[in-house]
């Protein structure tokens, strides 16, 4: 795998994913808590989606991304049927190293924000070590 590029993979590359909750996006569903209300581990999963989505199209050939730090604040219960926005922010290239800042809304409420880091691997060599098919 080549080292990325300053144009390929800098800071200020955003995305934008959506999601309308639904009953199996719950916290009572997903086993984060008893309440039908969208879970964190979901709002975490649309989090990651977004930064995925911001690197998109600039990963150097035979790479990919993974997830290695996660600070997040859910702040507010978004209920079944409404619809959250993640929106994420590189924010911080360090060789391997991503950083990108996140915010959750839902209308004009912050439901989470945060930061999530991830780190840029060669994909056939990481599967290869976690025993999976490259």
């Amino acid at each position: 795998m080549r080292e990325p590029t300053d144009q390929a993979l800098a800071p200020g590359l955003t995305a934008r994913v959506e999601l309308t909750v639904t009953d199996a996006d719950t916290a009572q569903a997903v086993g984060s808590g008893d309440v039908p209300v969208l879970g964190t581990p979901r709002v975490l999963a649309l989090a990651e989606a977004a930064t995925v989505a911001a690197t998109a199209g600039h990963l150097p050939d035979g790479s990919t991304t993974v997830g290695t730090r996660v600070e997040l604040e859910h702040r507010a219960a978004t209920a079944v049927g409404r619809t959250v926005a993640a929106q994420a922010r590189l924010t911080e290239v360090e060789r391997r190293r991503l950083v990108f800042e996140i915010t959750v809304t839902e209308g004009g409420q912050t439901v989470a924000e945060g930061r999530v880091e991830r780190a840029l691997v060669d994909r056939h060599r990481f599967l290869a070590r976690a025993g999976g098919a490259a």
